[in-house]
């Protein structure tokens, strides 16, 4: 079969397609022929060698897969043929992928592969941040960074669901546009404006009470100015490659929070607290009250041309490889 490998950290042209032998499915697990496989910002992270506990190559990237079951290992009471997707770890950029039979999410015949495969992470992470973690209530005010990227597209969609106002940045109109379309009341393009201005504006100055944070960095410390006294800052991610750093007296004097996420550790340790929303995501996106946004499609061959695209900012919400 057809895989990505990452043979040595480094840039995007660290991906390169290898020949190898399927995968057979151990005890519990299944076998999946990849129709979509969703690439998320952690997949960079991990190539760039840049991630905590991240795999060591040489390594098959992807962690999230959508196809059809092709065989089954012992124990799984799943059939060959079921669509489905499911969190791989790794492995899911290529033409099959192992994964466990307890991480598997059934994929309704409405919902085409590429939509499949930006399920999981994506709307998983984003509720959490927002509900588990976050713990939004209606009528608060949520500032979402990236809000046309996958998890952004996801989290202001919930938010609006939720009755909150959102507030959320973008680089481009293009990317603004997608959010305010999804349900972002405030689109601040964050190249030309600084977003605490906009925020100080637009609550007179009281901030927002929740700040959902991928970036890191000096996004972080910006996102701390614009939080209001009580608010809470959910930090997912570090997109930026600078983790972002906690001033304690800040919080202290300002009664502020911040609270970590890592979908991963929390599946590992909590899964019911999790996976809890997933009835009612699903039933969200197939009524049409949420939507998936797929920006883009590549061929599993251009793994590479992907990965550059998202790093230097191209893409909007899902980015798939299809093998």
């Amino acid at each position: 079969m057809r895989a990505i490998e990452v043979q040595a950290f480094g840039d995007s042209d660290a991906l390169e397609v290898v020949e190898t032998e399927k995968p057979d499915p151990g005890a519990g697990e299944v076998r999946i022929a990849v129709e979509a496989a969703g690439i998320n910002f952690a997949d960079i992270m991990q190539r760039r060698g840049h991630y905590q506990g991240g795999p060591e190559p040489s390594y098959v990237p992807g962690m999230e897969a959508a196809g059809t079951i092709d065989a089954v290992g012992e124990g799984v009471d799943r059939e060959v043929g079921e669509r489905v997707v499911a969190m791989t770890g790794t492995g899911a950029y290529a033409e099959y992928a192992l994964a466990d039979a307890d991480s598997l999410f059934d994929v309704p015949e409405p919902m085409s592969f590429e939509e499949a495969a930006g399920f999981p992470v994506q709307f998983l992470t984003a509720h959490c941040v927002l509900h588990e973690w976050g713990e939004l209530e209606a009528g608060e005010r949520v500032l979402v960074h990236a809000a046309a990227g996958g998890v952004g597209t996801a989290a202001v969609q919930l938010a609006d669901a939720a009755d909150a106002e959102v507030f959320g940045t973008a680089s481009t109109a293009e990317k603004l546009s997608l959010a305010e379309r999804l349900g972002c009341d405030h689109p601040i393009n964050y190249e030309e404006t600084d977003f605490r201005e906009v925020v100080e504006q637009e609550t007179d100055g009281e901030g927002v009470n929740l700040v959902l944070d991928g970036i890191g960095g000096d996004t972080f410390t910006k996102s701390l100015d614009a939080l209001s006294h009580f608010g809470r800052v959910v930090a997912y991610g570090a997109a930026s490659g600078e983790p972002g750093e906690v001033d304690t007296s800040r919080l202290l004097f300002e009664n502020k929070s911040v609270i970590g996420f890592h979908l991963g550790d929390a599946l590992g340790r909590d899964p019911q607290r999790v996976l809890a929303a997933v009835p009612e995501l699903q039933e969200m996106l197939l009524s049409g009250e949420l939507e998936i946004v797929v920006g883009e499609t590549f061929a599993l061959e251009d793994a590479a041309e992907a990965h550059a695209a998202i790093e230097n900012r191209e893409t909007t919400g899902k980015v798939v490889l299809t093998p």
